[in-house]
């Protein structure tokens, strides 16, 4: 796997079964257990946050994934931490309801909220940065998704041409170039696998059977 030079290599892998990361994620968790999923873009966040969904629903947990790309829309690539602090993550962490306009939607024609009711059992906040240090307070754990730089890379640039965000291939691949001259230094400073509880590769070197994802040996028991 190939990564950053600021970035561990983690490893070896093991397979492990979702439900026993899900169990470490909430192990003497608070509720609602706020989990932050992080990653380098198109690292395999939200398909990692979306089986930690299924999972939790599955127990008979309610579980609501907010993502920091809808906090960060047309406001910033990362100076977005006081919204999400102020926005979602305060009010759950009083117990409230969670009803949050960001303010890059209004100007830019976006309608609707990021809604999160009172009372749900888990939170997964799922982005790049979502487990940055100064949310650190309003988190109960972090996991670290990651990924090979080339490998994440072509596959954001083809989830974008082929969803028609950023333009076609050439243009992507520009957008892609200032995206990761932003991402890149930011989690180099940040180093949110520092924080976190888990490692898991979003792009596997390991053969996994369904149900399962690829942990960092040792993360575990």
């Amino acid at each position: 796997m190939r990564t950053p030079p600021q970035e561990p290599q983690f490893g070896p892998w093991r397979p492990s079964p979702v439900a026993a990361v899900l169990d470490a994620l909430l192990a003497g968790a608070a509720r609602p257990a706020v989990v932050a999923v992080d990653g380098r873009s198109a690292s395999g966040k939200s398909t990692l946050a979306g089986v930690l969904h299924g999972e939790a629903r599955g127990r008979g947990l309610e579980a609501v994934v907010a993502h920091t790309d809808d906090v960060a829309w047309h406001h910033s690539f990362f100076d977005w931490a006081e919204l999400l602090r102020d926005g979602v993550l305060a009010p759950l962490r009083r117990g409230e309801a969670v009803r949050c306009t960001p303010p890059g939607w209004a100007p830019h024609g976006r309608e609707g909220s990021i809604d999160v009711p009172a009372g749900v059992d888990v939170v997964l906040v799922e982005g790049v940065g979502a487990g940055r240090r100064e949310l650190t307070d309003h988190l109960d754990t972090v996991v670290w998704v990651a990924s090979d730089l080339q490998v994440a890379r072509a596959r954001g640039i083809d989830r974008d041409v082929a969803s028609g965000v950023n333009g076609d291939h050439e243009q992507a691949n520009a957008f892609w170039d200032e995206w990761e001259a932003a991402e890149l230094p930011f989690l180099a400073g940040q180093r949110p696998w520092e924080r976190a509880r888990l490692v898991v590769a979003g792009t596997p070197t390991i053969d996994l059977a369904p149900g399962e994802v690829a942990v960092a040996h040792g993360a575990l028991p």
